[in-house]
């Protein structure tokens, strides 16, 4: 099979190819909001999009990795389903993963899906497995998550706090995540690999609409053992996100 640096599906055509390089806001909700100042707003939101079936993934999944130490970042591995094909069916991956990120294309409008892929801040995308090509991008959005995000899990439920914000009716999503896990690859392009992912989603559940004021959303805490949160405010339809505005762990 032909190696490439990225590897990519045409949307619209159905082929692949290799291309090169539940919510009520009471008032005390409103005065609860104002806590999410507290947390220091992150300066970028990172996503790989990857595949344990793809050979041009596990660089980026280490770059991946190592992004995912500075606290000042809020970066996640989605696992994609759509090269389970080639030989190795990725123990990770899930359909959510890939509908975001064809929906992300759609969004965008470039029909670009490929991996690696990394999305910045919902709104930029770079191959994920070059290094300067993800921090360049970050840099260069710098500033763009204006919300104050404030995320607390405690007495099995999450919470989340969003400030107020010129803009308006964006989502608030709950990213249930696996802080590492290590996959021995048995066949396909990455047969005899062990590879290592950093923040991988498991689960998204989109709690409510954010409609520029302070708002306080609240859901039941079922995540794994070791498992966390992170809670992304979000621009766009469901299936076609956009803009990332704000963004926080879960403490």
């Amino acid at each position: 099979m032909v190696r490439a640096q990225t590897r990519a599906y045409q949307e619209g055509t159905g082929e692949f190819l290799m291309r090169p390089r539940f919510v009520i806001v009471t008032a005390a909700a409103l005065c609860a909001a104002t806590s999410a100042g507290a947390a220091e707003r992150p300066r970028g939101v990172v996503e790989l999009f990857t595949s344990q079936g793809c050979s041009s993934c596990p660089p980026a999944d280490r770059i991946v990795g190592d992004l995912a130490r500075d606290p000042s970042l809020v970066v996640l591995s989605l696992p994609v389903d759509y090269w389970d094909y080639i030989g190795w069916k990725d123990t990770l991956a899930s359909p959510q993963c890939t509908a975001r990120q064809k929906g992300y294309a759609q969004a965008r409008g470039d029909g670009q899906v490929y991996t690696p892929q990394a999305v910045i801040d919902g709104v930029a995308h770079v191959v994920g497995a070059d290094r300067d090509a993800v921090v360049q991008s970050i840099a260069a959005h710098a500033g763009a998550l204006k919300l104050d995000v404030d995320a607390k899990t405690a007495n099995g439920r999450v919470t989340v706090d969003v400030g107020a914000g010129a803009d308006a009716n964006a989502s608030v999503w709950l990213m249930e995540i696996q802080p590492t896990a290590t996959v021995e690859v048995g066949r396909g392009e990455n047969a005899g690999r062990t590879l290592t992912y950093a923040n991988v989603v498991r689960k998204m559940t989109r709690l409510g609409e954010w409609t520029g004021k302070p708002a306080h959303f609240d859901a039941p805490s079922n995540a794994a053992p070791g498992d966390r949160y992170v809670a992304l405010v979000q621009t766009g339809a469901v299936d076609r996100p956009g803009a990332v505005l704000g963004a926080a762990f879960a403490n």
